[in-house]
């Protein structure tokens, strides 16, 4: 029988490119399938990839993501986005959510079967979020509910469960606050120009308007008159269509409009090009007495989100834990850790007995055989003692340790892990690192905090600057290193005594804390990276959060662990202490109390080495060989 090697979801993805291209109005349109994350730029949309099962929620989610961003690419203007866009950072967190929930309601009112695809989308990342098991409306970011909200009332579909418990925890609030605005929406939604004004009262109602800047239409110059009138020439009403299928749905549209726009929107690009061009040569020949370049653009503090802003950093503090106390007292602070969990290390240590155990199971031995030395080979014990000199009897065992390796244990040192669960984080970090170290497996120990409650220093060249608005992070971040990966676990012993020091633990920023353990990982020779996040509860920062959003700290976690996940340089886990960290977190664990941390630890990392692939297929060739 011929062997074809043809993947079943072949035909599945092909018809959705093409519908995906129809629907985008775009026949160029590079439509790529991949395990990374999804996302759209201007030369490719990833979607998520579709294994060779095609389970029912892999095409859902495919057909849902791809549907969600060909409205994007059809119905909206970059230009007019742009133009109305606010200065801060929260109101454009809401002014974007509103502009993507335009775009899918607009297309699921004129193609009813993009609808169900999306809301498929919406429901998947939801529940990835823990939207379902959300009870407050802080554990639910202002700007996505607003376009939950905004895709109900636009189409009067009912919301699948996740989406709609995450909506109802601020339904009250929009109503009560924008309820009359709302009453406009009907028809701003057709109007790219009206959408955006009628996005920007919301904003201010939503009590964010000191954030809108200044009104584009009041500032605007002949220009921007065209440029306005223009856009209101993109907009078109939809069709009134039912039609049931993608393909269908797209041919009903009348594209001359979009296809004279996209033409627009290139020459634009063209002519913007060509000014830059202009521009250079202008900045080469200039006589003297012209301005000065502006300054380049200085780098984002954050790799994860360009957008989050440090009022200043100058105040932050990487140290060793050595050098935050006298080696008398971490001594002391030592013994007295010692002392309050004595009742609890033989637990703690069987747990790691056990742990080590499995690691070393899985080393590489294995055995050179016909070895003119070694140790005598059992096989040929009959033929040796039959003739003594007979040569290459021999065995000799080969013992590699595991690939490459490093552990790094993150520990949340905030206020609220004083007592038992900081003494419990501290005593099993000591004893994983002297565990990992046994089996040759190098671990690093890291912990974060704030060097001050209510802001420090930084809060207070704030206040001496005026109070300006949208500081972004605003505290003294104080980065602990208590055991250096290269460093012995019986010279870094005392340093995890400095977690019982009064005084220590404070506030917790997660976003910034994880973000540099990552960059500290990827730094390392190491073949494999395992991050492990020990953590009581989500980022607190009361001086940031005074003055940003309620969600700004939390959103910057989120997008930190995205980018962790999405580069796939290291492995995270995290382990959350009496706190659901797996709305968080892909890969985590969540104990209620805080003795239960050692075997969680544990079974985690355990977990971990059983399923790397390099060690099953070692294995499985030790079986057959």
């Amino acid at each position: 029988m011929k062997k074809t090697n043809d993947n079943p979801a072949d035909p599945f993805k092909k018809a959705l490119t093409d519908a995906t291209r129809a629907m985008a109005n775009d026949a160029e349109l590079n439509v790529a399938f991949s395990v990374d994350p999804s996302g759209m730029t201007n030369e490719v949309m990833r979607l998520p990839q579709v294994s060779r099962r095609m389970s029912l929620d892999e095409v859902m989610l495919a057909r849902g993501t791809a549907d969600a961003y060909a409205l994007h690419k059809r119905f909206h203007n970059d230009r007019t986005h742009n133009r109305y866009m606010p200065e801060g950072t929260d109101a454009r967190e809401i002014y974007d959510a509103m502009a993507t929930a335009r775009c899918e309601a607009v297309g699921a009112r004129a193609m009813p079967g993009t609808a169900g695809n999306i809301d498929a989308k919406l429901e998947s990342d939801a529940i990835k979020l823990g939207y379902d098991q959300v009870n407050s409306f802080k554990e639910v970011p202002m700007a996505t509910a607003l376009g939950y909200y905004l895709r109900h009332m636009a189409t009067g579909r009912d919301m699948p469960p996740a989406v709609a418990n995450a909506m109802q925890q601020w339904q009250t609030q929009f109503e009560e606050r924008s309820g009359d605005t709302f009453k406009g929406l009907e028809n701003a939604m057709d109007n790219q120009v009206e959408f955006a004004k009628f996005a920007r009262q919301l904003i201010d109602d939503l009590g964010y308007g000191d954030q809108l800047g200044d009104d584009p239409d009041d500032i605007g110059d002949d220009n921007d008159d065209s440029a306005e009138q223009e856009d209101q020439d993109y907009e078109e009403d939809t069709p009134d269509t039912d039609a049931g299928d993608q393909e269908e749905d797209s041919e009903e549209f009348d594209d001359s409009e979009d296809q004279q726009q996209s033409a627009d929107q290139q020459q634009s690009q063209v002519s913007m090009d060509d000014r830059d061009d202009m521009d250079g040569a202008e900045e080469v020949d200039a006589p003297d007495g012209e301005a000065p370049l502006e300054p380049p653009t200085p780098p984002a503090f954050s790799d994860a989100d360009p957008n989050y802003k440090v009022f200043t950093a100058e105040y932050d503090e990487e140290e060793l834990a050595e050098d935050l106390a006298e080696p008398a007292e971490l001594e002391r602070l030592r013994a007295y850790l010692d002392q309050q969990l004595e009742p609890l290390k033989g637990a703690v240590s069987r747990l790691a007995n056990k742990l080590q155990r499995r690691l070393q199971a899985q080393q590489n031995r294995s055995w050179q055989f016909d070895m003119e030395e070694g140790m005598l080979d059992a096989g040929r014990l009959a033929r040796v003692i039959a003739n003594p000199t007979t040569p290459l009897s021999f065995k000799v065992e080969n013992d590699t340790e595991f690939r490459d390796t490093i552990v790094t244990i993150l520990i949340d040192n905030s206020g609220s892990m004083r007592g038992r669960p900081i003494s419990i984080a501290a005593i099993c970090a000591d004893v994983m690192a002297r565990t990992l170290e046994r089996c040759q497996v190098k671990c690093e120990i890291l912990g974060f905090t704030t060097r001050a409650w209510k802001g420090g220093k930084s809060r207070e060249e704030w206040l001496q600057n005026g109070r300006p608005t949208d500081p972004g992070r605003l505290n003294d971040l104080r980065h602990i290193i208590y055991k250096r990966a290269d460093t012995p676990w019986r010279r870094a012993r005392p340093n995890l005594g400095l977690m019982m020091k009064e005084g220590l633990l404070k506030e917790n920023i997660d976003g910034e804390a994880l973000e540099w353990a990552h960059r500290r990982m990827v730094a390392r020779p190491e073949q494999r990276r395992i991050l492990l996040v020990i953590s009581d509860g989500a980022p607190v920062d009361d001086s940031t959060l005074s003055v940003n959003s309620a969600s700004y700290l939390e959103k910057h976690l989120r997008d930190v662990i995205a980018m962790v996940e999405k580069r796939k340089m290291v492995e995270l886990i995290a382990i959350g202490i009496g706190h659901d960290v797996t709305r968080y977190y892909e890969r985590a664990v969540t104990i209620t109390d805080a003795e239960q941390l050692a075997g969680a630890i544990t079974e985690q990392l355990a977990n971990l080495f059983d399923n790397d692939p390099r060690a099953v297929k070692r294995n499985a060739l030790k079986r057959t060989g």
